[in-house]
């Protein structure tokens, strides 16, 4: 097999995008399926344009929605006759609403793409995913970890993503192999669509405070799913990469604290 038949959620901009990117430059056939016309379509060209190895393939998608989904997938399969990778990125941020102001609608939409979305696509991709023994990977979140104040939705969609990668791994083996990525700080301004990019700009505290000295970019996110979907990672399955720039294992204190140790 030459090229690999990836589908990658939330394809057309943000980490999704670099996703796509990485996949296409190995010369795989990547879906993008994505919710936003806009930049679906322009992900698609931008790589058209470049006429590179791989081939970019946009499906509006809304990963929220079975008979989306069950589209999707019908289109694949129609066009190219398999799936080898499932790339579940596709997600909306939370607005930091106090809980008592949250209100029901806001959970359940946070949660039907973020949650609900992942597990369609296991749902609907696992019959074709079997037969080229391929695999999954979940976008997860260091959020799944640790919290901001006023984030219910968005933290609890992405630690019910590493409760999904585990049970899917045991539902799913030896077939398919199902692992997931916790992105920490992720910079994605450089990465949206064009009509809301933005260049990026750290102060000194937002390196410093990830111990490798700078702020992640979605390459480093695409790097580790192009590891989780080669044999490299055949003997990983059920498992959740932090990568973060080691952001969660530091101890932050202000400089007057008192600290005992």
């Amino acid at each position: 097999m030459d090229q690999r038949i990836v589908i990658v959620t939330g394809g057309g901009q943000g980490i999704g995008r670099g996703v796509v990117e990485a996949f296409w430059k190995t010369g795989d056939r990547v879906v993008i399926a994505e919710v936003d016309d806009e930049a679906g379509q322009e992900s698609e060209m931008a790589l058209a344009q470049r006429q590179g190895p791989g081939e970019a393939w946009f499906v509006h998608t809304d990963v929220a929605s079975e008979e989306s989904v069950s589209a999707l997938v019908q289109s694949v399969v129609k066009r190219y006759g398999r799936i080898d990778v499932v790339v579940n990125n596709a997600a909306l941020g939370a607005p930091n609403i106090p809980l008592e102001d949250l209100a029901v609608a806001v959970w359940d939409e946070i949660l039907g793409v973020n949650l609900r979305g992942p597990f369609l696509m296991a749902k609907h991709t696992a019959p074709w995913l079997r037969t080229s023994n391929g695999c999954i990977v979940n976008i997860a979140s260091t959020r799944a970890l640790m919290s901001e104040a006023n984030t219910e939705p968005y933290s609890a969609s992405k630690g019910g993503i590493l409760a999904l990668t585990h049970a899917l791994a045991i539902s799913l083996g030896p077939d398919i192999r199902v692992n997931a990525i916790s992105p920490g700080w992720i910079e994605v301004g450089n990465w949206k669509k064009q009509s809301q990019r933005t260049q990026p700009v750290h102060r000194p505290i937002d390196r410093a405070q990830h111990p490798v000295g700078r702020v992640g970019v979605p390459d480093d996110i695409a790097q580790a799913c192009l590891f989780l979907a080669s044999s490299a990672s055949s003997f990983m399955t059920g498992q959740n990469l932090v990568i973060d720039g080691g952001m969660t294992i530091k101890m932050i204190y202000e400089p007057d604290d008192e600290v005992n140790t």
